[in-house]
């Protein structure tokens, strides 16, 4: 048994995330938490990738790659 008076309190709490999942867990945090993301919406537990084009750079990566690639096709086929 803990020492009586020497322990934060743990108690249950609300967690809120962003995509609106929410849970409850137990924590010495005072209130309830917001996150902005959670394993309901992390890509590496979800298994999908979002790709937010944030004015065409990802089209211009892409480019930008094809064209090295061409290089080195070009190079190799010499």
């Amino acid at each position: 048994m803990p020492k009586e008076g020497i322990h934060p309190k743990y108690d249950n709490i609300h967690v809120k995330c962003a995509c609106g999942n929410t849970f409850e867990t137990r924590s010495t945090h005072k209130g309830d938490i917001v996150v902005e993301i959670c394993s309901a919406c992390h890509p590496f537990f979800t298994g999908k990738q979002k790709l937010i084009d944030t004015a065409g750079r990802v089209e211009r990566f892409r480019r930008k790659f094809a064209k090295s690639d061409a290089g080195k096709a070009e190079t190799a086929a010499k």
